[in-house]
């Protein structure tokens, strides 16, 4: 049994696991300092894979509706971020993708979607608000694909 099948994603209400880690230009990102906007906080298992691609592609593909005057988008995974930089730089990912490299995993497992066993994130969807508590968790498994609904009930809670 995995440690994230226990205790599952952090729950609406709670205070944001704050964070610190380095996007794929290497440059520092801190949650606390994207307090001017909602975060919508993306785990994905891993770069170049065929469903990760297609759904950050569909952020890249529908960015105005997930980076505008309200909300802001990062994407978190264990890769490195040279790995990340040569990824989005050959699909056009022009939001952050934050490695979640060293300790490995440790900002997924504050979020409660690391799988310990696989060594990589489910797919963990958070919006964590400007006060820095959580407003939207939801999480699906590595072979699974974040649905419409996922998205649309992310966004639902932005600015409120």
């Amino acid at each position: 049994m995995t440690a994230q099948s226990v205790a599952g994603p952090i729950e609406i209400g709670s205070r944001a696991p704050d964070f610190e880690l380095r996007d794929q230009n290497n440059q520092v990102v801190r949650l606390s300092d994207l307090r001017d906007r909602d975060v919508l906080i993306v785990f994905f298992p891993l770069a170049f894979t065929g469903t990760c691609e297609g759904e950050l592609g569909f952020l890249r593909d529908n960015l105005p509706r997930f980076d505008n005057d309200y909300v802001t988008v990062v994407a978190v995974s264990v890769g490195p971020p040279p790995t990340h930089k040569v990824w989005s730089s050959a699909q056009g990912f022009l939001f952050p993708i934050l490695a979640d490299f060293w300790p490995h995993g440790a900002v997924a497992d504050a979020y409660g979607v690391f799988d310990v066993e696989r060594g990589f994130p489910n797919r963990g969807t958070f919006v964590v608000g400007r006060d820095g508590t959580v407003k939207f968790s939801a999480m699906v498994g590595p072979g699974e694909q974040r649905g419409d609904e996922t998205w649309d009930a992310a966004l639902a809670v932005v600015g409120h």
